[in-house]
Formats: structure tokens, C-alpha cells, sequence
């Protein structure tokens, strides 16, 4: 007869112990076992057996458990092997268990992410939370709470190539999560480390890499398609939005959303005004969701908690110490005789040998020619120059004569101003004067105090950067330039971490646009020019987040800087740019998104919009015409219609405050108080089991710290780990302080203490606390539990301590208990959970005195089956209640799911009905779109069926036994 399998099961296969995590059935009738190792050797590999060839496969009954007295000084291994058996309970629920213990100061409102999702039956959400509130931590939460759960051991990432090194670091130093980083430099040290037909995702659990990278890399995009992950986390989402049939970035990342049960993806600025595009994002995360992705509203996607959205103002109440108010002030400046002339012949030219309709012609040229020049002289020679480069080119004629005079006449202008008559430019030398009325208060010399300047124009970071370096007297290494043209992606990332470290020379970094996406600039800055103005507000909002973020401890001091001109045409172009500023501002204050006002939601539909606005001759004192149009909405509404727009992102509910923390945060019941007192304890075991290869680890109790060096067996675990994380000789300094974490943080960018640099955090997510969690659970042997002797318990009063369950068919709990059984001379007393228990009988990881006594097991040993069938009877009972809830959401989904069938069914009739082309081609069509819609569905509902509904039969094992001292014993005391 077949032996029957299921999730959580324990077996033994080739001479180690398993868990099968998942089984799938095969051809011959037989099972296929997805399986983790659960003894010394496979420990936490995973391995794929065939029931069929697997003939010695030999099911481990807990009722056959081997239990044996533990003999360690003061019951120690037995506490730690009940503590970690608590440690590695998956919780069932849907709140957060470990990820506001993360190395952070958790506000509420970075919980909801993760509870949004949890809620889900599957966690695909998208993190639009505005600029610098912490989409990167919230990540984290929600990443640690699915690896507590057991949904995260194969992790991959995609981020901009600028963000790579900042996000790696981020979820290292706050999470404990090595990421292998793939950037141009990590990807050849992978090519040398494994063998060349190795895929990189297969060897590496956890990797993050540039979604530009993979798409230029046919051989990384072959090995994506091979494999599988737990959690895809996609940074700056608005990137792989589908803005055309031919954008690789969507494609690679609508392949990837097919690839992991958990898609997470982050996004400022997630809506860019077109349905498609944002309806592109949705159904990566759920393609059953939308079924007309030109015509959908909110209601389609709401319910299924895909997105969450929230601003600087919803959550001001936490963010007082996070995130002062910024200071915005905008500087004038007179324009120059030079500057006047140019203005004076820029308004008056016309060009001949360009089209007349605007969208190639001469008026689209002399608004380019007007942009560059409000960025800087130089960026408008340079336009000029390659225009003249590019008559000279044609046939002459006397339109391209003409267009060549103007153009010289232009050049002649702009050349005549030199940085002294550049009016804007020596504004700025003023604001970077250390006193004087406008003055930024900037010096130059603070290692603490830097300063970041913003411009789009490349020509003008060029000038800047030669300009500034001579006029502010400042050395070559003192200014950095941040530019996406010519920089590689571990080059970007160098220069931004080197500009958040103390003992870095650089005082000044100049940004192109580039720097406006996620990356952290407010470390040691909190000043910012920004030399020309944007003409989207989208970028004003980037720009500034990289210094107004969560985590600025200063007042940021923001400064736009414009240059008055008396031409009445350039005057009033000016003052739309004003407008602008101001604009934004107001946003800040009232809704958090600017792009409301603009209602384009894309940089380039607000950069063309202002165009058209300048390109329009208007009296500078009555621009109310263009405003009207530039702008979707009045200020007076703007709230109002932010609101109604922003439905589809806003949660029904407030966002989690302080006072709601104790009903979403649930903390692990644990044997040992504190992370220090268990690790304190398991090296010390460890140390008992080989007296011969005592462990290298001192531990300073005042310090709250433990200096520890890796065995090899550890080192052998510990090269998978990221090379920027693992430590100088495999020593680690580790603690389980928060604040020293964050100290330790700080005092790296300072260039401090190296020994605090390397500070590690200590909490069971760490490699090396999860290393010591497996010496322990190898303490007993394979199939083995401890027995615990109490003075306080009679001979005959024996306590099982069994943790069991019903998995669904994926291997992933549904329904999970620890509890304690009472048996008595042959029968059930009484029952208990676990964490009652182990206060009733005052079990904190302190020593216990114990005899020694060993071969004495043999009643508890007969009791055993007894103690397993009750356990299986109250979990059967547990499953029988719950299973009920269980069909009744199952059903509910299910219904959802056909209703929706219907409608992208419908959706498709209603489209080839007012089709106008052949019954041929429609069939074709409908034949294709059907067979789309029938995978899509019916892989949902095998879905639903697989993670929803439990096993039969639970899987069990025995923890412990706590029981009384032998008769034998206490007639001899």
C-alpha cells in the first residue's frame, strides 16, 4: 500500500531528516517532495525527491519520538530548544510578529503596508506612499513578517542602478536581509565565483540587480525565466509601467510578476495621468483584477488591498521628530546688460527652415532655446552650437542662410556672458557666502553640513562644476557630480554613499535629475539649490525628497534661484516658473501630491504643458488665461479634487497610530527574555558539545554587546553572504540594542569607531543567530526530544509539549499550535497552551537543577502515543472550527473570481462586437484572448485552492517533556 504524504510532515530520506514543504502529484501516481533538511548535514537545503524512485522513504512518527533526559548544565539545551522551536513558529495571523523589532524606530504608520497586505491571500501590493516617508523600510516589515512566516527564503530586487548600494544596505543594516548585489561589478565577481553553466538566481537565495542590467543581458534574462522566488520587490515601480508595445522594462517585469507569489512594489509617483499605464502596474500584482484597462475605476481594484497610498500630512502627528518642515525661499536676482541682450534677441528670432506647426517647429525650437537658457548661458550655446552644426550640414539656401545668421547673431549674445554678467550663477556664490542677507549659512568646512545643488542641464553641471570648484577654492575631491550620462551603475552608488560618510572630502554634490529618485541625500545634508527650476512638478517633489525625507533630524533649507528680466515676454515665462514653485508648495501643505494641480502625472505631460504655456504671447501682468489652463483645478478645490483622484490609492481607514500599536503587534512568547540571554546560553551549549573546539565569543553584559568569531562551519554558511556584509576575519560584534544599532549606523557615515561600524544587529533574523538556532535543534540527535525533571512535578506527571498543525497543500500554515499535554498514569489530565506553561512552571532560561539523570525515560516513553492522539484530536477539533471560516472566504473568493471571469468576457464580446475587422481575424482574437483569460483564472483558483484549504492530517512533533524526578531518585534523597 502508497504511504500518504503531506506538508509539515517529517520523513527520512538517503539517511537525513526532511520536511516536506510541498508536494505535487506525478504521472505514475506518485508524489513529487519538495523538501527542506532538517538534519546536521542538509540542514536548510532544499531538495526535490521522487516518491516513485525514493523507495526507502520512512515517515517519522512523533508518537515514536526519542525521548531522552537532557543531562546539560541547568536544563540550558532544553530551554533553548523549546525557545527556538517557539522562534520558528510560523504565525497565522495577519499581524506583525517580528518586523517592529527591525533596527529602526518604527512609526505606526509604516506597519500598515504589511497588515494591508497579510489581509490579502496572497501579499502583492503597491507601496505609493509619497516621497520620503519610508516606502523602503515599509518593504522590510513586510519582507520580515513573510520570512517569519516561512514565504521568503528566495528574495529578489529591482532598483535603479543609482539605488542599489543604498537599498542593500538598508535592508541589511535595519533587517538583517543579505542582498547579493548584481551591479557591473558584483555580476563579474559572480561569473568568477561559480561555475559558468551555474544560473546566479539559483546559487544566490537573495539578490538585488538593475532592471536595466537584466533587460540588456539576453543570458541574465534566460536565467530569470529558470527561475523562482518567494518575494520580487520592484523599487521605483513607475518604471516598468507599459507606456508602449516595445518597452523591454514592462515586459521583463510582467514576466517576472508570473514568477513569485509575493510581488512588492514601490512607487512615489505610481499614476502617470494614463489609464493604461496604471492599469499596466495593477495587473502585474493581480491580472484578474482589471478587465478594460482603458475604462476602469476604482472599485475594480480597491477591495483587493493592491494599493496603498498615503502623504506627509496624513501622518504629521508621527513624523514631528522624523521630518521637520522644510524652509523654502526663492531668490532674485536682476538680470545683466549681457543677460538682457541675449533675452532681447531670443524673443525676437524666427527660424525658416523649420516646420511652422509647433510640434517640430520653430516655435518648439526657440522654447528649447528658452529653457536652456534659463538653465545657464553655456546650456544654450551649446544648443545653438550643435543647431549651427547641423545647418552646416544641409544644402544652402537662403532659409538655411538665414537660420545660420540668427544663430550667429544668438551665439555672439550668449557668448558675451561670462560668469561674472551670469546674474543666477553669482547669486549663488552669494548664497554660498558664509554671512550676508541671503546667505545659506554654508561654509564648506563642516564635515556634517554639505550641500546638494540641483540641475537638469548636463552642460550646466559641467560649468558648475568647473566654475564652483575655482571661485569656492574647493579641492577636486571636495565636489562630487551625479549624472545618469557616462557614470556606471557601482560608480553612482560609490558617490552617493561617500556623500553620506563623514571622513569623505566631499563638501558639494552636483546632481543632474538622475539623483531625483529615491536616493538618500539628508545624512549629512540638509541644504539644497536648485540652479534652474523644473518644469514639472513631479520633479520638485523628487528633487526635494532627497533631502526632506524621514530620518532628517534638521530643518531642510530648499532655495530656488531665478533671474529677473525686464523683456516682457521672458518676464512672464518667468513668472510661470514662479507660479510653479509656488505651487508646489502648496501642495506640500495641503495634499502631498503636486501633480494634482497639473492633473498630467507625468513629468514629460507637465514639462509639455508649461511649453505650451510659454509659447503663448500674453501680457506678464495678465497671465490668468494661462494659469487657468496650465493648472487642472483651483486652489481653492484642490483638496477636494486630490481626494476624488486619489481614491483608488487612499485606504478606507486611517493610517495606524500610536494608540492602536497593541492590537496590530503581537510579540513572540520566547523561553529567554532577550536575543543577548539566548545567544549568551546556545554558545555556551554549543561549547558543551565540543569541549575540545570551544567557540571564540566574549560576552560584555554592561555593553549589552557579544564579540564573536565564526567557526568554520558558520564561515562555510557565511560565503553566500553579500561580500559588503560579511566581516573582517568572520568576527562579529554583535548586540541586541536598538539605539547602539542606530549609533553604530550613524557613527560609519561618520568614519568613527570601526568596531561600531561593524556593529551587527542581534535578532533571529541574523544568519548567525539563525547558525546558532540550528546547533541547538542538533543538540538532541534526529527524532529526538529532551526530558526536563521538575522537583515541582510528581513522578508521575508528565507535560508534552507538542507544536503541530494542518498545512495547505503548498507546505505554508494555516492553522498552527504549541501546546501542553498532562498525562498521568495512562490517561489525559489536562491540556494547556504552551506560553501558560511555561509560566506556570517559571521557565525564563535560568538554571534549573538538574540531577543528571539518564535512562530513566520508560514511562514517559509509554505515554508518548497517548499524549500524540490527544494533541491530534484537539488540533482535528481546532481544524474542524476554523475550516468552516476557511469555505466560507474560499467560496467568497471563488464568486469574486467568476464574476470577474464574466466581465473580462464580457469586455471582450463588447470589443470585437464594435470591431470593424474580419470574422476571421475576430475569431483569431477571441480564440487568443480567451486561452489568456482561462490561464489567468484558472492558475488563480488552483491558487486559491492550494494556499486556502489544509491537509487532513496534521503534522506534529514533540518539543518536550517536563516531568517529575524518578521514584528511584527521591526514595535516595
Amino acid at each position: 500500500m502508497s504511504q500518504q504524504y503531506s506538508p509539515g510532515m517529517r520523513v527520512e530520506i538517503r539517511d537525513a531528516e526532511w520536511r516536506i514543504e510541498r508536494l505535487d502529484r506525478t504521472p505514475d501516481g506518485g508524489y513529487l517532495l519538495r523538501c527542506m533538511g532538517l538534519s546536521e548535514l542538509v540542514r536548510g537545503k532544499t531538495a526535490q525527491f521522487l516518491s516513485g524512485i525514493e523507495l526507502n522513504i520512512r515517515i517519522l512518527d512523533p508518537a515514536k519520538t526519542q525521548l531522552n533526559d537532557d543531562l546539560s548544565d541547568g536544563y540550558l539545551a532544553s530551554q533553548l530548544y523549546i525557545d527556538t522551536a517557539l522562534r520558528q513558529t510560523p504565525p497565522v495571523d495577519n499581524r506583525i510578529h517580528m518586523g517592529s523589532e527591525a533596527a529602526m524606530d518604527v512609526l505606526p504608520f509604516q506597519l500598515d503596508p504589511a497588515l494591508q497586505a497579510l489581509k490579502q491571500p496572497r501579499q502583492r501590493i503597491l507601496i505609493a506612499d509619497s516621497v520620503g516617508l519610508g516606502k523602503t523600510l515599509e518593504a522590510g516589515i513586510l519582507t520580515t513578517e513573510l520570512i517569519r512566516r516561512g514565504r521568503g527564503k528566495r528574495i529578489l530586487v529591482l532598483a535603479v542602478k543609482s539605488m542599489l548600494g543604498q537599498f542593500q544596505k538598508e535592508f541589511w543594516q535595519r533587517f538583517t536581509i543579505p542582498l547579493v548585489r548584481l551591479d557591473s561589478v558584483g555580476l563579474q565577481r559572480v561569473r568568477n565565483d561559480i561555475p559558468s553553466n551555474h544560473n546566479p538566481f539559483h546559487y544566490f537565495d537573495r539578490t538585488i540587480i538593475s532592471i536595466d542590467t537584466l533587460k540588456q543581458t539576453l543570458e541574465y534574462r534566460h536565467h530569470l525565466e529558470q527561475a523562482y522566488w518567494d518575494i520580487i520587490i520592484i523599487d521605483e515601480a513607475h518604471n516598468v509601467a507599459k507606456r508602449s508595445t516595445q518597452s523591454q522594462r514592462h515586459k521583463l517585469a510582467e514576466l517576472l510578476s508570473t514568477r513569485s507569489d509575493t510581488l512588492i512594489m514601490l512607487s512615489a509617483t505610481p499614476h502617470d495621468g494614463k489609464a493604461e499605464s496604471f492599469a499596466s502596474l495593477v495587473n502585474m500584482l493581480d491580472p484578474t483584477a482589471i478587465s478594460n484597462s482603458k475604462d476602469y475605476g476604482h472599485e475594480d481594484f480597491k477591495d483587493k488591498g493592491l494599493v496603498i497610498r498615503g502623504f506627509k500630512h496624513d501622518v504629521a502627528n508621527q513624523l514631528a521628530k522624523s521630518f521637520p518642515e522644510r524652509e523654502i525661499k526663492t531668490e532674485h536676482i536682476s538680470a545683466s546688460a549681457a543677460e538682457e541682450a541675449a533675452y532681447g534677441q531670443l524673443s525676437e528670432v524666427t527660424f525658416s527652415t523649420l516646420d511652422s506647426k509647433r510640434q517640430t517647429g520653430a516655435q518648439l525650437f526657440r522654447t528649447t532655446l528658452e529653457k536652456s537658457l534659463f538653465s545657464s548661458p553655456t546650456a544654450c550655446l551649446s544648443t545653438v552650437t550643435k543647431r549651427l552644426k547641423l545647418l552646416a550640414k544641409k544644402e544652402q539656401n537662403e532659409d538655411v542662410q538665414n537660420d545660420i545668421s540668427t544663430l550667429e547673431g544668438l551665439k555672439l549674445s550668449l557668448e558675451g556672458i561670462t560668469p561674472e554678467s551670469f546674474s543666477k550663477y553669482q547669486l549663488l556664490l552669494q548664497l554660498l557666502k558664509p554671512t550676508g542677507d541671503n546667505s545659506l549659512g554654508w561654509t564648506g568646512k563642516e564635515t556634517t553640513d554639505r550641500l546638494v545643488i540641483f540641475t537638469e542641464s548636463l552642460v550646466t553641471l559641467n560649468f558648475l562644476h568647473e566654475q564652483l570648484s575655482k571661485d569656492l577654492k574647493l579641492k577636486k575631491n571636495q565636489v562630487a557630480v551625479l549624472k545618469g550620462e557616462g557614470m556606471r551603475d557601482h560608480e553612482l552608488a560609490d558617490t552617493v554613499e561617500k556623500f553620506g560618510q563623514a571622513n569623505s572630502p566631499i563638501r558639494l554634490l552636483l546632481c543632474s535629475d538622475v539623483a531625483s529618485e529615491g536616493i538618500n541625500l539628508h545624512h549629512l545634508s540638509h541644504r539644497m539649490v536648485h540652479f534652474d527650476i523644473p518644469w514639472s512638478l513631479m520633479v520638485f517633489q523628487q528633487r526635494n525628497g532627497r533631502i526632506d525625507r524621514y530620518g532628517q533630524t534638521v530643518q531642510p533649507k530648499i532655495r530656488y534661484l531665478m533671474t529677473d528680466s525686464e523683456n516682457p515676454k521672458i518676464k512672464g515665462d518667468q513668472r510661470i516658473l514662479e507660479v510653479l514653485i509656488e505651487k508646489d508648495e502648496q501642495a506640500g501643505i495641503n495634499i502631498g501630491d503636486p501633480a494634482e494641480f497639473m492633473g498630467e502625472y507625468s513629468e514629460a505631460g507637465e514639462v509639455d504643458k508649461v511649453a505650451q504655456a510659454m509659447e503663448q504671447d500674453k501680457d506678464p501682468d495678465d497671465l490668468s488665461d494661462i494659469f487657468g489652463a496650465l493648472f487642472a483645478v483651483e486652489d481653492d478645490n484642490i483638496a477636494d479634487t486630490a481626494q476624488a483622484t486619489l481614491a483608488a490609492f487612499i485606504p478606507e481607514n486611517e493610517r495606524t497610530n500610536h494608540q492602536q500599536l497593541s492590537d496590530v503587534i503581537v510579540k513572540t512568547e520566547t523561553v529567554f527574555s532577550n536575543n543577548l540571554a539566548f545567544a549568551e546560553a546556545a554558545l555556551n551549549c554549543i561549547n558543551e558539545q565540543q569541549p575540545n573546539k570551544p567557540l571564540s565569543f566574549k560576552i560584555d553584559k554592561a555593553r549589552r554587546q557579544i564579540d564573536f568569531t565564526a567557526p568554520n562551519d558558520l564561515a562555510q554558511r557565511l560565503k553566500y553572504l553579500p561580500k559588503e556584509v560579511r566581516p573582517e576575519a568572520n568576527r562579529f560584534i554583535f548586540t541586541d540594542d536598538k539605539t547602539q544599532i542606530q549609533d553604530g549606523i550613524n557613527a560609519a557615515r561618520m568614519g568613527e569607531d570601526a568596531l561600531l561600524a561593524d556593529l551587527h544587529y542581534l535578532w533571529q533574523q541574523h544568519p548567525v543567530m539563525e547558525w546558532m538556532m540550528t546547533r541547538v535543534q542538533d543538540y538532541f540527535g534526529r527524532h529526538t526530544a529532551p526530558v526536563i525533571r521538575l522537583n515541582s512535578l510528581e513522578a508521575n506527571e508528565h507535560w508534552y509539549i507538542v507544536q503541530g498543525g494542518f498545512p495547505n497543500k503548498r507546505g505554508q500554515a494555516l492553522i498552527q499550535s504549541s501546546m501542553a499535554v498532562l498525562v498521568q498514569n495512562g490517561k489525559v489530565m489536562a491540556e494547556a497552551e504552551l506560553g501558560e506553561l511555561l509560566k506556570q512552571f517559571n521557565l525564563k532560561g535560568d538554571k534549573i537543577p538538574n540531577r543528571a539523570i539518564d535512562g530513566c525515560t520508560e514511562q514517559q516513553q509509554e505515554y508518548l502515543p497517548i499524549a500524540i492522539k490527544q494533541a491530534r484530536s484537539t488540533l482535528q477539533t481546532k481544524r474542524n472550527t476554523i475550516e468552516a471560516s476557511n469555505k466560507q472566504r474560499l467560496d467568497t473568493f471563488m464568486q469574486d473570481l467568476h464574476a470577474l471571469r464574466k466581465k473580462h468576457v464580457g469586455q471582450l464580446e463588447l470589443e470585437l462586437d464594435s470591431s470593424a475587422q474580419t470574422e476571421g481575424v475576430k475569431n483569431k482574437k477571441k480564440q487568443d484572448r480567451m486561452h489568456h483569460i482561462d490561464r489567468v483564472f484558472n492558475e488563480y483558483e488552483l491558487w486559491l485552492e492550494e494556499t486556502q484549504t489544509t491537509e487532513e492530517d496534521p503534522y506534529l512533533q514533540v518539543v518536550a517533556v517536563l516531568t517529575g524526578q524518578p521514584a528511584t531518585v527521591k526514595e535516595n534523597v
